[in-house]
């Protein structure tokens, strides 16, 4: 899921201004063909896990990914490998 949010103009109704804020949980919920409260779930764990960010404008959830974060863990991951 997060490989798919390195794109978020790759979501169907995604605005340029969009990117800045992130994708919608529903069209990562359409995308990913699960449930709402599955896929709330797995953003949750992505959230926690510090991968993605979570903003809120009005009743809607939008994630990105957090590209700092991923780089530091690919950067540990390669110190570690």
């Amino acid at each position: 899921m997060p490989v798919w949010l390195k794109d978020p103009m790759s979501f169907p109704g995604q605005e340029p201004g969009d990117v800045e804020i992130g994708v919608c949980v529903t069209d990562i919920q359409q995308r990913v063909g699960l449930g709402q409260s599955t896929t709330s779930q797995y953003l949750a764990m992505l959230r926690q896990a510090g991968l993605v960010v979570a903003a809120r404008r009005g009743k809607w959830t939008y994630y990105r990914r957090d590209e700092a974060n991923i780089a530091r863990l690919m950067e540990t991951l390669r110190d570690v490998f």
